[in-house]
């Protein structure tokens, strides 16, 4: 617990649950992709089906845990945070962030009357990835805050629309 406490700058202890949530999400990822492979390759219902998802999950964790840490040490420099668990939590932000807007996204199009049906698919997948955008920027800052990493997010935000030609939206 000390060397957990020592490499992420952990100063008190509910600061533990960046840690543990990636942990737990991380593995949660790397299960539904092992199962998604275990319906891929035709092994569901078969004495297999355990063995082959425990294992590529297990895989699947260690590879994405790698990953993450390299990109740690890519953006440490990078990225100005206070703490080094503040890392995890800006990676839990980004996370859902952009799966909850993807999701988002696809109602929304059916709401406005652009769904599948009844636009032709490059007018439905061009409005959905316009539309993907302004949730992403609305929830980054909101998921953001709710991880206490606001400041970070708003900051990210403006340089962001800047170098998109967009500065006029932030003050």
């Amino acid at each position: 617990m000390q060397r957990i406490r020592q490499r992420w700058e952990i100063q008190k202890n509910w600061q533990f649950l960046f840690p543990v949530l990636g942990v737990l999400l991380t593995l949660s990822t790397s299960y539904l992709i092992a199962r998604r492979f275990l319906h891929l390759f035709g092994l569901n219902n078969t004495a297999f089906e355990w063995v082959f998802t425990i294992g590529v999950t297990l895989l699947i964790y260690f590879v994405l845990v790698k990953f993450f840490l390299w990109c740690f040490k890519k953006l440490e420099n990078k990225w100005k945070v206070t703490y080094k668990w503040e890392m995890i939590a800006i990676f839990i932000v980004f996370a859902i962030t952009g799966s909850l807007s993807g999701k988002l996204a696809g109602p929304l199009v059916e709401w406005v009357g652009l769904g599948e049906g009844a636009v032709h698919q490059i007018a439905y997948w061009t409005f959905r990835i316009l539309i993907i955008f302004p949730i992403y920027q609305v929830l980054l800052l909101l998921v953001g805050w709710f991880f206490g990493q606001f400041p970070f997010f708003w900051n990210f935000e403006k340089k962001m629309l800047k170098r998109m030609g967009l500065g006029f939206l932030v003050p």
